[in-house]
């Protein structure tokens, strides 16, 4: 699984590249495969977005993305298509999209056949910000799970690169910090975790990344009190 991680951080990676690197061709089912499972961590199956709001992962989807459209890439977040050109990948001729990524000002080259297995998708809409923050608030995370098993049950979810995944992961470390020192890699994942929600939700409504930021405090602020008022009663 971390492989896939290592797929979206490397600029060579398949589906995805810096270079004139081959991508490799798109997952017959990328959200079952790629999305870990609602049931198994005791989430509802059904995600409180509104899908029709995000790329679902078929060529009909992706042939409605023009330059200058905003999109999230998984695990870097933020990016804007620059351009888009008809290109030959493994003997088609596809629909191809050269995206400048703002977290390091990178330019990635995404053939749309792969945009699934990569997990590319639109920004959440502008009125699913308050869900976020809904779902923030309510969602439960257990913060008492081995390390191991955390590391890898959290590594999954930001490999998702779907929002309410990330503040999941962004909620059960932040709780966790409050008890003792996180790990090198989950103090890291904290930071990566949140910087991935105040610049998506930044970019959804306009707003400072600074006004998001103290939002995101309030709600975390607010969590903790539960889980206090919890731990006491």
């Amino acid at each position: 699984m971390e492989g896939v991680m290592a797929h979206l951080l490397s600029p060579g990676a398949t589906g995805a590249s810096v270079s004139n690197n081959s991508c490799g061709r798109a997952a017959t089912d990328p959200w079952d495969m790629h999305r870990p499972s609602r049931k198994r961590r005791g989430l509802p199956q059904n995600s409180w977005f509104d899908y029709k709001d995000r790329i679902d992962y078929n060529l009909w989807e992706m042939y409605s993305l023009k330059i200058g459209d905003k999109v999230i890439y998984p695990a870097q977040g933020l990016g804007v298509i620059e351009d888009i050109q008809e290109e030959t990948f493994n003997g088609q001729l596809v629909r191809t999209f050269y995206i400048r990524l703002k977290v390091n000002n990178t330019l990635v080259v995404i053939p749309s056949t792969s945009a699934a297995e990569i997990g590319l998708r639109r920004p959440v809409s502008q009125k699913n910000i308050n869900k976020l923050f809904q779902f923030l608030r309510k969602c439960s995370v257990d913060i008492s799970a081995d390390w191991k098993d955390r590391y890898k049950e959290n590594f999954d979810l930001m490999k998702s690169g779907q929002l309410e995944d990330v503040a999941l992961v962004y909620k059960m470390l932040f709780l966790l910090s409050q008890n003792k020192p996180l790990s090198f890699r989950e103090k890291k994942m904290l930071e990566k975790s949140r910087e991935l929600i105040i610049s998506e939700l930044a970019a959804a409504s306009g707003l400072n990344p600074d006004k998001i930021s103290a939002r995101l405090d309030q709600c975390l602020a607010g969590c903790l009190k539960d889980l206090k008022s919890g731990s006491a009663s």
